[in-house]
């Protein structure tokens, strides 16, 4: 996920996006405490688009 495409998405959007990406999350540390979880990596993906997603919506607030 880029931030540009971010940016050009409203706060409802993205917060929707958070929402998905949370679960997510949650979805892979169970995989990873029950050592199913093949690639490490994902974790870290998601971490970090939450971060944009995050950052997106900070920035869309403080526009306002």
């Amino acid at each position: 996920m880029q931030m540009k495409e971010l940016i050009t998405k409203d706060v409802k959007a993205l917060n929707n996006e958070l929402s998905e990406l949370l679960k997510a999350q949650f979805k892979l540390r169970m995989q990873k405490g029950t050592q199913q979880l093949q690639d490490s990596s994902q974790l870290g993906k998601v971490k970090k688009d939450i971060a944009r997603v995050k950052t997106a919506i900070t920035q869309k607030a403080s526009q306002k």
